[in-house]
């Protein structure tokens, strides 16, 4: 029990030296939290729990090899471990839907993500068309609110003067315009990966 307090670069210090259990403590206390991650990358249970496995692989080589330095920072190095690995999946397996920007659509927008990287930048402009075609799934009034606040970047205050409905209608429509997003996501399997 005394090690479940243990800090995890003093559990992943004592796993270099042998000992295995540390491991399995760091292993169960970052696991529902990894797997997750991985989980709402891939939206298949299998390919999330390979990829787990390929990952806690790769952590335990880079620690027998003691390349490991990431100061006690061990969750968030496997997540970066993990992402990579969800985008060499989607790299081998080619299901990464394609798209181009428009002007008037542009899911990034809300990313908000300045320091795009070549590869994000990659990503990017596979993903549009999914965005788009969910979007109009949508009924009228929850997409009409979800376009003027995401991609004109309206107030709801100025949507509520447009629309002629309370605020608290627009953010009512808003709220569950992000929701029906999250059901279409889920049952077409339409992956999103930033």
């Amino acid at each position: 029990m005394q090690k479940q307090k243990l800090d995890d670069s003093v559990l992943v210090k004592n796993y270099i030296n042998g000992s295995e259990r540390s491991l399995e403590i760091l292993v169960g206390r970052h696991k529902q939290k990894i797997y997750s991650f991985i989980y709402s990358k891939v939206l298949d249970r299998d390919i999330a729990e390979d990829i787990f496995q390929d990952a806690f692989i790769k952590v335990i080589k880079t620690l027998k090899l003691g390349n490991y330095n990431e100061e006690g920072k061990f969750l968030p190095w496997v997540m970066r471990i993990s992402h990579n690995l969800v985008i060499d999946h989607f790299r081998k397996s080619n299901r990464m839907p394609s798209f181009k920007n428009t002007e008037e659509f542009d899911i990034f927008s809300v990313l908000s993500d300045s320091s795009l990287n070549a590869e994000k930048e990659i990503i990017k402009n596979q993903i549009h068309f999914d965005v788009r075609r969910i979007i109009e799934e949508l009924p009228e009034d929850q997409k009409e609110v979800l376009i003027m606040r995401i991609y004109r970047d309206m107030s709801f205050k100025e949507i509520s003067e447009n629309t002629g409905v309370s605020i608290n209608t627009a953010l009512g429509r808003m709220r569950y315009a992000l929701i029906n997003l999250r059901k279409i996501i889920e049952k077409n399997k339409i992956v999103l990966t930033n």
